[in-house]
């Protein structure tokens, strides 16, 4: 008996282990499609989060100005700079996928629901509006 409830103990606890690797398997830095923005994906909490760190074009046409998050559609957040703009917020790890995020867009100030899939180096970035069906997918890759 008590030797059948070690191993269920140290089952118990190599699977924790395990799905927590799985999740945390998301976080690092991320390459855009674009190949113009690179993203840090970083857990807070029981959420995952990603902010901007790079971006080819960032500052202003004088080289030192940061550009700001002008196209946000709440004006109260126009004059956030782009560099360190947290960009997907709120993502909880589920059976092999990240859900219940969101994904904001600073070239057209808009929030969408998101959906992340890890496949190897390639991070699978579903936006939507309304159902998973009526969005777009993006490929990150990774770059740490």
């Amino acid at each position: 008996m008590k030797k059948t409830l070690l191993i269920s103990i140290i089952l118990f606890t190599s699977l924790g282990k395990i799905f927590a690797q799985n999740a945390d398997g998301i976080k690092g830095t991320w390459l855009n499609s674009g190949k113009d923005v690179k993203i840090e994906i970083y857990r807070t909490g029981s959420k995952y989060v990603g902010k901007i760190i790079w971006a080819k074009d960032i500052y202003e046409s004088d080289g030192t100005t940061p550009k700001r998050d002008i196209n946000n559609l709440n004006e109260n957040l126009r004059n956030r700079t782009i560099i360190n703009l947290v960009i997907l917020s709120g993502f909880s790890y589920d059976d092999g996928e990240w859900t219940g995020g969101e994904i904001y867009n600073p070239t057209n100030g808009k929030t969408y629901k998101g959906r992340l899939y890890l496949d190897g180096s390639r991070l699978e970035i579903r936006g939507y509006v309304g159902s998973p069906i009526f969005g777009k997918t993006m490929v990150w890759t990774r770059t740490s």
